[in-house]
């Protein structure tokens, strides 16, 4: 996480160092490469500023019922009452920020990060920050084995819950609900946590901060964005339709000095070639757009490329809060599926070991985020049909053709709620392919294969009524099944043809995670953004950057 344990200002001027060294010129690479060396290194040792070696003192103590008075005193803490408490009681009231009667060095890099909220994406106001400034201030220096100072003690303590709050499980539980997000909150005890970090760690160890590991990425591109934003101005580039290799062209020039401002250029920029490693360049754009790569200027490419950049920061801010509202971490098989990423990610114990294309839902019928535990695999499925998808679709076609029903394999079985019930027997036409992937959930939402294979080749694949349709469902099949070692390849492509539905019980559940991340970093730890298919980022940008959010 972008951290560091200098005065705050240093960290604007760094970033602005680094990005002024990255010229228009080859000849500056190994200048820039050079500083993101430090930077890294910087960014590491900022790591360090909450994790560390805190005091574990034990001599000095303080009356539990100052504790009482300071709460009285400071009601914005009433929140976080119960934790303070708690985590005194275990120390039995011995000072954690001070030894040997001087603060600690984490003292002061608790105040910078709290006075530096937004480099956490965060636009919300702690309590008494001009108290908090104060007493730190106040308390440097002091002359060795002096005696602690209550207020200084319980004013950072206090604090620390505040901010392990807003930076490590963000928002509260009713405002992800309100932007439609119904994935389990992440649950932990930051108290023990505190706890922790407040113990001098083994000799060689180390320790996360408690957030998905994404977030730290996205912090780290945050501070890159706002950098650029400072120092550039962000001017739309013109048409370069029909542009292609060995074109030569001004529009090339702009083109290759935003991509190499975006990280994705590393040749000469002065230059107006439509070159090889322009070519390459518009690739590895397109890519992390999540458009057709190509190589080629066309409008879809320039548009992205003219996204402004305070578009791009709030982009990135409203995706680490979700991040904040994840399982930092599993260890064990587990699928993710990322809505506007249209892509299926297969995982074990957090590492990623395969992913895929899938297809979802429009936006009239959307894809609800939430999480379930796969535990059926059925083959050679019947598809039994909604009752929307028949209100609205079936029983008009049924009116303009009296052999509809045949036609589409489907059967009537019988009657319900003043409609037809109809199922479409298993097949290759069938809607739900070959298979089906079954997790019991409230929104009848599951996974499946699809005769429509020509979708998942278009670049934006929001086609659906609201279940995902998988790009590759036999080898999701095979993993889902690999604790079975009776399903071999052969039986499996057997049971998705044998035309006769058959449902497996898996051995081990499997969690599954339909999220919504339209700003991620991918396995080259390179940034990328998603369209907002479902306008849901508007919503919370709005929450975070009013500084009006509740958490």
């Amino acid at each position: 996480m972008l951290k560091w344990p200098y005065p705050h200002n240093s960290l604007l001027l760094i970033s602005f160092i680094f990005l002024t060294l990255s010229c228009n010129r080859t000849v500056k690479h190994k200048q820039q490469s050079k500083t993101d060396s430090l930077k890294k290194k910087a960014v590491k040792e900022w790591n360090k500023t909450i994790p560390g070696s805190f005091s574990d003192q034990t001599d000095a103590s303080f009356d539990s019922t100052l504790l009482i008075t300071f709460l009285k005193n400071h009601p914005a803490f009433g929140p976080y009452a119960k934790d303070i408490n708690l985590f005194y009681s275990k120390r039995k009231f011995a000072y954690a920020w001070y030894n040997k009667g001087q603060l600690i060095e984490q003292a002061g890099n608790l105040s910078d990060r709290l006075n530096n909220l937004q480099t956490e994406g965060i636009y919300k106001a702690i309590p008494y920050p001009k108290a908090l400034d104060s007493l730190v201030f106040d308390a440097h220096p002091k002359a060795k084995n002096s005696k602690p100072d209550i207020a200084t003690e319980l004013m950072l303590t206090a604090q620390y819950f505040v901010f392990s709050k807003m930076a490590f499980q963000g928002m509260s539980d009713s405002t992800s609900k309100a932007v439609n997000w119904f994935l389990p909150r992440k649950k932990m005890s930051y108290n023990d946590y505190l706890d922790t970090l407040l113990t001098k760690p083994k000799t060689g160890s180390t320790l996360s901060e408690p957030v998905y590991r994404q977030y730290d990425l996205l912090k780290n591109y945050l501070a890159k964005y706002r950098a650029l934003d400072i120092k550039e101005k962000w001017t739309a580039i013109p048409s370069a339709k029909g542009l292609k290799p060995g074109d030569s062209s001004a529009v090339i020039t702009l083109i290759k000095t935003r991509l190499f401002k975006l990280e994705d250029f590393k040749g000469d920029t002065v230059s107006n070639v439509f070159d090889d490693e322009l070519q390459n360049a518009l690739k590895q754009f397109q890519l992390r757009f999540g458009l057709t790569a190509d190589g080629l200027p066309g409008p879809g490419t320039i548009a992205e490329m003219n996204v402004s950049l305070k578009t791009r920061i709030r982009q990135i801010i409203v995706n680490m809060e979700r991040c904040r509202w994840l399982p930092i971490s599993l260890n064990t098989d587990y699928l993710a599926v990322n809505i506007p990423e249209f892509k299926l990610h297969v995982y074990h114990a957090d590492s990623l070991l395969w992913s895929c294309n899938v297809v979802v839902g429009q936006k009239v019928h959307q894809t609800v985020i939430f999480y379930g535990q796969m535990q059926y695999v059925v083959f050679s499925p019947f598809w039994n049909l909604p009752e929307s998808i028949i209100r609205n679709e079936v029983l008009p076609e049924m009116r303009r053709n009296a052999n509809y029903i045949n036609k589409h394999n489907m059967i009537i079985t019988g009657k319900q709620n003043g409609l037809p019930v109809i199922k479409q027997k298993p097949g290759p036409a069938n809607s739900l392919g070959l298979v089906k992937f079954l997790f019991p959930n409230s929104y009848s939402i599951y996974l499946h294969d699809t005769p429509s294979r020509s979708l998942f080749g278009e670049s934006s694949r929001a086609f659906s009524h609201g279940c995902i349709r998988v790009g590759e469902p036999a080898k999701l099949a095979a993993f889902l099944l690999k604790y079975d070692t009776t399903w071999t390849a052969d039986r499996i492509n057997k049971a998705m043809h044998l035309g006769k539905e058959q449902t497996i019980t898996l051995k081990q559940k499997v969690p599954v995670f339909i999220a919504y991340f339209t700003a991620f970093t991918d396995r080259s730890n390179k940034l990328n953004f998603r369209k907002d298919i479902y306008d849901r980022d508007e919503q919370l940008a709005s929450m975070i950057l009013s500084g009006n959010g509740k958490y």
